[in-house]
C-alpha cells in the first residue's frame, strides 16, 4: 500500500510514495550501524557543529518548512513558524550543553579511580506522530545524536514529505547518510526493524496502543524504550485565579495545534465559586475563534490532520452527550471540503461514565465543576493519563497541594503546559515512561558505564 500525503484543508492528494522494500530496509540498517561506529568516535565539538548548522538551516528555510507543515497536516502558519523556531532552539541547546550533561561522574570507592562514563548505545528507532512533525523528531534526535547514537525515523504515514525533508536537513547539516535516516515503511514493518539486533532501543510518541505494542516487542528482546503516549491534561481553576488571563490561557491551550496536542489542556476543572463566570467567558472566546485555511494569518484554528481524526472526535462528542454531557457551543462538523470542526465546549455533570476518561484530540473542551480543591484534584486524577497538568491560583497552599498530589509528569502553575529543552518532559500512568529533553532526556539512550581503576 502506498504512503500518501493528503492536504487536510482541501482533501487533495499532494504526493504518494511506495514503502521501502526489504533490500532498502536492510541497507538502511547497515548504514545506521556503520555510522554508529564512526559517530561514537566523533568529538563532541564536531557533533555540536552539525547541530548548530542544522539550527541555522531551519531558520534560513523557515518559510518553506512552515508551508510544508501547513500543507501536510493543517498547522496554522503561526504555529508552524513557532515549531520551526523551537526545533532550532533544541539543536542549539544540546549543542551548547550536551557535552556537560554527558561528562564523567566521579564516585568514591576502594579503587584509586572510579567513575561513570555516559556512552552511546547505537541505532535507535524513533516512531513519531504527525501532530508536531518536526518538533517531536527534533526533541529526541538532537540529544540522541549529540550523545553519539544514530537515528532511524519511522514517521507517521500521513506526513511522508516531512519525514523526507527531515532527512535532507540533517544530511545538509553534516550528519552523514547513516546517522539520521527516515524509513518510509508501513506500521506492520516496525516489528521487523525493532527486532533487528543492530537496533538497540526505541522511542515512541503516539497512542497507547502503538506505544504498548512497541514496548512489548522491545521487552521481548531486552531493548530500552521511552514512551510518550498522549494525555488528557487537567486545568484546575481556583477562586483566586486571574480570571481573564486564565480564560485566555484555557482557550489557547485547548486550541493549540488545532486542538491536536498531547499536552493541550483538555479537562477544565473549575471551582464552583467562579464556574459560571469562567464558562461564560470561555464560550464567548470559543465562538470568536476564526476557523479556516491554515495558510491565512488570521486563522486561529485549522483543520484536523486526517478525515478519520475528525470522525473519531465527532463520535466521541456524541457518545459524551449520550452519557449526559451538555453541548454549550460548537463541537460540530463544518460544511465544505477539509477536516474542519467547529471548536466547542461541553459541560460534564457526572463522573460515572468512561467517555469522560478518553482523550479528545481536537478543539473540544470538557468543563467540570468542583466544590473544593480536594474534589478538583480527585477529578483530575480520575483518568488513565498522566502527562501534564496546570493549576491557576494565587494561594501558596493550593500550589503545594497540586504540585504534590496531581498525578502527572509535570504541573505548571499559572501558565499552560509546554515542552522546553531545559526541562524534562514525559508522563506517568498511561501517558508512558521515561523523559525527553534536559539532562535527563539525553541520558535515556546512553550506556552509563562504570569504570573502576585499581
Amino acid at each position: 500500500m502506498s504512503i500518501k500525503s493528503i492536504n487536510p484543508t482541501t482533501g487533495a492528494l499532494v504526493a504518494e510514495y511506495e514503502p521501502m522494500d526489504e533490500a532498502a530496509i536492510e541497507a538502511a540498517l547497515e548504514r545506521s550501524q556503520a555510522a554508529f561506529r564512526r559517530q561514537r568516535r566523533r568529538p563532541f565539538a564536531a557533533r555540536a557543529a552539525c547541530l548548530q548548522a542544522l539550527s541555522a538551516s531551519l531558520l534560513a528555510e523557515q518559510a518553506q518548512l512552515s508551508r510544508l507543515l501547513s500543507e501536510e497536516m493543517g498547522k496554522t502558519r503561526v504555529a508552524a513558524n513557532a515549531e520551526i523556531e523551537k526545533c532550532a532552539w533544541v539543536c542549539r541547546y544540546f549543542a551548547e550543553h550536551g557535552e556537560r550533561f554527558l561528562a564523567d561522574s566521579t564516585i568514591a570507592s576502594d579503587a584509586s579511580t572510579s567513575y561513570v562514563r555516559n556512552l552511546p548505545i547505537g541505532p535507535v528507532l524513533a516512531v513519531m506522530p504527525w501532530n508536531f512533525p518536526f518538533w517531536q523528531v527534533f526533541r529526541f534526535a538532537a540529544p540522541a545524536l549529540m550523545a553519539g547514537n544514530t537515528v532511524l525515523l519511522k514517521h507517521a504515514s500521513n506526513v511522508p514529505r516531512a519525514a523526507l525533508t527531515l532527512g535532507d536537513l540533517f544530511s545538509a547539516a553534516g550528519f552523514d547518510c547513516g546517522e539520521f535516516q527516515p524509513l518510509l515503511i508501513e506500521t506492520g514493518t516496525v516489528e521487523r526493524v525493532l527486532r533487528d539486533p543492530r537496533v538497540r532501543a526505541a522511542t515512541v510518541t503516539g497512542s497507547v496502543a502503538a506505544g504498548t505494542a512497541v514496548a512489548a516487542i522491545a521487552g521481548g528482546v531486552a531493548k530500552k524504550t521511552v514512551l510518550e503516549l498522549g494525555g488528557s491534561d487537567a486545568f484546575l481553576v481556583m477562586p483566586s485565579a486571574d480570571l481573564p488571563a486564565t480564560v485566555d490561557a484555557a482557550v489557547t491551550s485547548r486550541t493549540i495545534n488545532n486542538g491536536q496536542s498531547c499536552i493541550a489542556a483538555k479537562r477544565f476543572i473549575v471551582h464552583s465559586e467562579i464556574h459560571d463566570r469562567f464558562l461564560s467567558a470561555m464560550i464567548e472566546r470559543f465562538e470568536s475563534l476564526t476557523v479556516g485555511n491554515p495558510m491565512d494569518d488570521g486563522t486561529d484554528v485549522g483543520p484536523l490532520a486526517m478525515r478519520r481524526s475528525r470522525e473519531r472526535l465527532l463520535q466521541q462528542v456524541e457518545a459524551l452527550i449520550a452519557d449526559g454531557a451538555k453541548r454549550l457551543s460548537g463541537a460540530a462538523p463544518m460544511d465544505g471540503p477539509g477536516n474542519f470542526v467547529r471548536p466547542g465546549v461541553l459541560t460534564v455533570p457526572r463522573m460515572d461514565c468512561e467517555t469522560i476518561r478518553q482523550e479528545l484530540f481536537g478543539p473540544v473542551a470538557l468543563v467540570f465543576e468542583a466544590d473544593s480543591l480536594d474534589t478538583a484534584i480527585a477529578i483530575a486524577n480520575d483518568n488513565p493519563y498522566g502527562l501534564g497538568s496546570s493549576i491557576w491560583t494565587q494561594d501558596r497552599a493550593e500550589i503545594e497541594r497540586a504540585a504534590n498530589e496531581l498525578d502527572a509528569g509535570s504541573t505548571f502553575v499559572n501558565s499552560i503546559v509546554a515542552s522546553d529543552p531545559r526541562l524534562p518532559f514525559g508522563g506517568i500512568k498511561s501517558s508512558g515512561y521515561g523523559r525527553e529533553l534536559s539532562a535527563l532526556g539525553i541520558l535515556e539512550f546512553v550506556n552509563r558505564k562504570t569504570i573502576s581503576i585499581a
